[in-house]
């Protein structure tokens, strides 16, 4: 049987004391633009994208590139973080810099800017949702007994094991990230999509030339590997603790924006290089309460939400990273419980699928 963490479907609103809060945060200032911090921002990860550039360019064909390329997956995460603030408009006060800003580190790490603002504002609204949150509705891994029952095959066999599972499917995020937006962009399915396939040739023609330019081909395909496999891990590895193993609105339940967000999000520990190691990400109750508070005002946020929670009594997540981990693996190996004791009683030549 599993036993998961849930919200009903019973309705019951709860009181709406979100502009409340509102005014609080406002009043402290957190909702201002901080250019100047942003400014430091840009220039530490241009300096550190450079700095992998010369690395690569001095080192060669050399085995020793294999460095390069970990430092390389590294800068790509921290330059798509920068592409998830301006996604949130926290940069600039008017949407068409931060598209900029957004497009030019699409361009950079090689995904479709158009298609994570929408796949990623899909998430804000509902997070945690059962039916509503495309971040939950992931094929090879299951959250809750519904989605268990759904799996077939060999996805059933990697839901069985997907707590073991998961941080290995975390090398294959990066090539995801790149196909679902090529995808798209050939569809149609973003706005200024020629845009979107113009970028993401620049960075493949750019990316693929530089490499097979440089090293051997098969230093270039391991190299290739090996970037890819870091970006998508430290992705994964900053976005899995926000909301994995956290309640989950069932069907038909509706929440008011503060009782949404403090539910479903979790929040990790840490000081100022925690933040810049997790893109801000690590204080995600305000994150998704406020999505246009610039990252550098999250951490003044957190001590104003989380005394107003307690204020409350509403309940307010906060853990350490490696526990945060925990959790995620935890929940995951409790889902996939049922489909690991079916398939040791069933009985030798059964149909599995």
């Amino acid at each position: 049987m599993i036993r998961e963490p849930s919200i009903g479907a019973t309705p019951a609103p709860p009181q709406d004391l979100f502009p409340e809060l509102v005014r609080t945060v406002k009043q402290a200032g957190l909702l201002r633009r901080r250019r100047g911090a942003y400014l430091g921002l840009f220039a530490l990860n241009g300096f550190l994208a450079a700095l992998g550039v010369a690395a690569f360019v001095v080192l060669g064909s050399s085995w020793w590139q294999m460095l390069t390329a970990v430092f390389a997956g590294l800068v790509s995460t921290q330059l798509a973080f920068l592409g998830h603030d301006a996604g949130h408009r926290q940069i600039f006060g008017r949407k068409r810099p931060n598209d900029v800003v957004g497009y030019l580190h699409g361009c950079l790490v090689g995904m479709s800017f158009g298609v994570w603002v929408g796949k990623h504002n899909r998430h804000h609204a509902q997070p945690n949702h059962a039916d509503e949150d495309p971040d939950i509705d992931i094929p090879v891994l299951a959250f809750s007994a519904d989605q268990v029952a759904g799996r077939r095959g060999l996805v059933r066999w990697t839901v069985a094991h997907q707590a073991i599972l998961f941080f290995p499917l975390l090398l294959l995020e990066g090539w995801s990230l790149h196909l679902t937006s090529a995808q798209a962009a050939l569809r149609g399915e973003v706005r200024r999509s020629r845009l979107e396939l113009a970028l993401l040739a620049v960075h493949a023609v750019g990316y693929l030339t530089a490499l097979f330019l440089v090293l051997t081909p098969l230093q270039a395909i391991v190299f290739a590997l090996v970037h890819q496999g870091v970006w998508g891990t430290y992705m994964g590895l900053a976005f899995a603790p926000n909301h994995k193993g956290m309640p989950i609105i069932e069907p038909g339940r509706r929440l008011d924006h503060l009782h949404k967000q403090v539910l479903t999000a979790r929040n990790v520990r840490g000081g100022p290089v925690v933040d810049y190691v997790l893109g801000g990400l690590n204080h995600q109750v305000e994150h998704h309460l406020f999505p246009a508070m610039p990252r550098p005002n999250l951490r003044s946020a957190q001590v104003l939400v989380a005394a107003f929670c307690a204020e409350h009594d509403l309940p307010y997540t906060r853990t350490g990273a490696l526990d945060s981990y925990g959790q995620v693996l935890r929940h995951l190996h409790a889902v996939g419980a049922p489909l690991r004791s079916s398939h040791r009683h069933k009985p030798r030549g059964a149909d599995t699928s």
